[in-house]
């Protein structure tokens, strides 16, 4: 019977190490409304961050001054959370967590289709985890996650996409613990530019130039 006892304790905590916390996954709860706005009219690879006038609690970036709408809306777009446990983790070493949502419409337009969300790699009940959302166009059907939407679309600037300000956020959701609001800041989604072929090529003559040069010293 102790065996048994024994093994059902050590499977317990098994469980536990592996479980995963849990977060409420909204941009519009008590602990603030955020959006994510359009790309800009005025330049499309115009990147802004930061609370609007008009969010709460209120900020200073304009983004209607710069050609934004909230045109992120519907089932067209998509969101996931990215993060890892602990406070203040590097924005490049951050991963996909959650399962993605999409926008809600109308007035709604911005703000997320909120939802609970649970934790692919941060335990429940963690005392601290760095977290971040991420929104993209998924009008094509191809990016069903962030994963391929960032690397086959965005960063080959075919499709919008954009990141909020990192953010610490304490006791994530668990056993004992509430899944926590999130304040995240507003943000708009724009695209990457890349180089056209003549700009490869003028960069590549540059080298080769500088490397006849130096052999020639």
């Amino acid at each position: 019977m102790k065996k048994l006892i024994l093994a059902a304790v050590a499977v317990i905590c098994a469980v536990s190490v592996y479980a995963q916390g849990t977060v409420n996954f909204n941009n519009r709860t008590a602990a603030g409304v955020s959006r994510v706005w359009g790309p800009s009219s005025i330049d499309p690879y115009l990147i802004l961050q930061g609370n609007s006038p008009t969010d709460t609690p209120a900020g200073t970036t304009d983004y209607l001054a710069n050609g934004m709408a909230l045109t992120v809306a519907g089932p067209n777009y998509l969101a996931q959370i990215l993060g890892l446990p602990g406070a203040n983790q590097g924005e490049e070493s951050l991963i996909p967590q959650s399962a993605t949502t999409s926008f809600r419409t109308g007035t709604g337009a911005g703000n997320l289709a909120g939802t609970t969300a649970t934790l692919a790699t941060i335990p429940k009940d963690a005392t601290v985890a760095t977290l971040q959302l991420v929104a993209w166009d998924n009008s094509s059907g191809l990016y069903p996650t962030w994963s391929p939407a960032l690397v086959a679309a965005w960063e080959a600037g075919s499709v919008a996409a954009g990141k909020s300000i990192p953010l610490n956020v304490q006791s994530i959701g668990g056993d004992f613990n509430a899944p926590p609001n999130i304040p995240f800041t507003s943000f708009n989604i724009y695209f990457i530019p890349i180089p056209e072929p003549g700009s490869f090529a003028l960069l590549g003559l540059g080298a080769a130039a500088l490397l006849i040069f130096r052999r020639r010293k």
